[in-house]
């Protein structure tokens, strides 16, 4: 079976859509999403606003997911890296139904949705093209020799082996 190439361009991908997700959700946690004018007890009103991360509390631990996926992403490899990559995208889709089904303005909320939009883009990168990205510490260069720890331990090895360890060959007479 023939190896797949490799290439880093899905992995950029992938960490780019989880890194803007995560700053969209965050972003929009920040942004007020309810303003409302509320009876003061002593008389008058009081404008009370709430911001999305009060609204929808999973905005920012889903960012917190998305950023951390990044690292996940970087480290695992093959099937680990596809339940990771779904495990991404049903956390994006539910930060999109978390922030579609939430009360207050639209704008903040388009914008959580569009963060949990691209997270999901994000972990469907992620299974789609896990094959061909790359895995941390398998890149190796053509042609590299293997080192040897302990050169001394070389040494033990060839005498274990029955092999004479100077160079000299079995028949030719000590110098």
């Amino acid at each position: 079976m023939a190896e797949r190439p490799v290439s880093r361009r899905p992995l950029w991908t992938a960490v780019l859509l989880l890194v803007l997700g995560a700053l969209l959700l965050w972003g929009s946690s920040g942004l007020t999403w309810v303003a409302e004018r509320r009876d003061r007890a002593g008389g008058g009103l009081v404008e009370v606003t709430r911001s999305g991360g009060e609204v929808v509390p999973a905005l920012v631990p889903l960012a917190v997911l998305a950023v951390a996926a990044i690292a996940a992403a970087v480290a695992l490899g093959g099937v680990a890296r596809r339940v990771l990559g779904v495990l991404v995208a049903l956390a994006g889709g539910l930060a999109c139904a978390l922030a579609a089904t939430a009360t207050g303005s639209l704008p903040p909320r388009l914008l959580a949705v569009a963060g949990g939009l691209v997270v999901l883009a994000g972990g469907v990168v992620l299974v789609w093209r896990s094959a061909v990205m790359p895995r941390l510490g398998g890149h190796r260069a053509p042609g590299a020799a293997e080192r040897v720890a302990d050169p001394d331990r070389e040494l033990w090895n060839a005498l274990e082996r029955g092999e004479d360890p100077t160079g000299n060959p079995p028949d030719a007479a000590p110098r």
